[in-house]
């Protein structure tokens, strides 16, 4: 039985890459020099410790359980479909769902951080999603600021005893909301308006997003509720030892 729920979650994972086989290349990563270098280095430098504690981190969870690897690549997968299906946003943008909600929820920030900056080397290197200079940015949006509005939201109503499946869309749904708050900051602060400053081009970048970020934002809140339960229903046990 055992084997069989394991069969179920690989090919579960493989069935997700095989959905991200089409190559995109405008989704709304921050794309290739848009950022200047000091801004590139700057966040570069702040997502390494939340990466050398996630590295740790999974070393720790893979020692206690060698079975939540499967989970961990399907976490990963799901991260990848996700963030790389594009729906054209206004003023020629492109937004996109993030998927990190779910790795926040079940491996925590830190964790996510490693699998999203995968993810994100993966897509700038070869679909020409992203960058390269700009890793360090996408990688703080969507790897760790958004990861850790999941982690700290389902935290909060779990320990408040709302409805887990609730609780789930609540973390993937913010959690995805605040990293495009989080780019748009990031935009912002590195493109400031003529006139009103780094608020009003804040105001301009949140604006664009809105638009087809909160129902991209819903979906992957309902997604990532059906993701769960289905790990619920075929690994339980791996659940438990990751404290779900």
């Amino acid at each position: 039985m055992l084997q069989k729920k394991q069969k179920n979650l690989l090919l579960a994972a493989a069935l997700l890459m095989l959905f991200a086989a089409a190559p995109v290349s405008n989704a709304m990563h921050i794309m290739e020099g848009y950022l200047p270098v000091s801004f590139c280095i700057l966040w570069s430098v702040i997502c390494i410790p939340f990466l050398v504690i996630g590295f740790i981190n999974i070393k720790k969870t893979l020692s206690n359980n060698r079975k939540t690897l499967t989970i961990l690549a399907l976490t990963g997968a799901f991260v990848f479909v996700l963030s790389s299906l594009k729906i054209p946003s206004i003023t020629g943008s492109c937004s996109h769902m993030t998927g990190t909600g779910l790795g926040a929820i079940l491996f925590g920030p830190c964790v996510t951080s490693i699998l999203g900056i995968i993810v994100l080397l993966f897509q700038a290197i070869l679909l020409a999603h992203g960058g390269l200079t700009t890793l360090g940015a996408n990688c703080f949006s969507m790897a760790i600021a958004g990861p850790i509005i999941s982690y700290l939201i389902y935290r909060l109503f779990k320990n408040m005893k709302v409805n887990k499946k609730v609780t789930v869309f609540l973390a993937a749904f913010l959690g995805d909301l605040f990293t495009y708050c989080v780019t748009s900051l990031q935009l912002a602060t590195a493109y400031p308006s003529e006139v009103g400053g780094i608020g009003a081009s804040l105001v301009k970048f949140l604006g664009i997003f809105a638009t087809t970020q909160i129902p991209l934002a819903i979906i992957e809140g309902i997604l990532t509720v059906v993701i769960v339960i289905g790990l619920e229903t075929y690994a339980g046990e791996e659940l438990k030892s990751l404290n779900y």
